[in-house]
């Protein structure tokens, strides 16, 4: 399963800021010990501060790793499941005639 999460920064995020990359490599790697594989984190203009692509086994996991992140003081998370074409097939067809 596919997720995306928008990022913002806390306080404390902004003001250590400078390891901010340090922290993504250290989120990676604890993810990555969740069974959660980090495809892509981005670092953004305009209202969000950055975007998180991951995939996790479920919702559960997604959830875990988002709450890790956020307990970490430096970041807020907003999360949503993502869907790729097939699933959305399948969902589409579940609409009926």
């Amino acid at each position: 399963m596919t997720f995306i999460a928008t990022l913002r920064f806390t306080a404390e995020g902004i003001a250590n800021i400078k390891d901010t990359v340090q922290r993504s490599s250290a989120f990676k790697t604890s993810a990555k010990k969740m069974g959660v594989k980090v495809k892509g984190i981005y670092w953004t203009l305009g209202r969000f501060d950055g975007v998180l692509v991951f995939e996790a086994p479920d919702e559960e996991t997604a959830t875990a790793a988002m709450l890790h992140l956020s307990s970490q003081g430096h970041v807020s998370t907003q999360t949503a499941r993502a869907f790729e074409a097939s699933e959305m097939e399948s969902i589409l067809g579940k609409l009926g005639g």
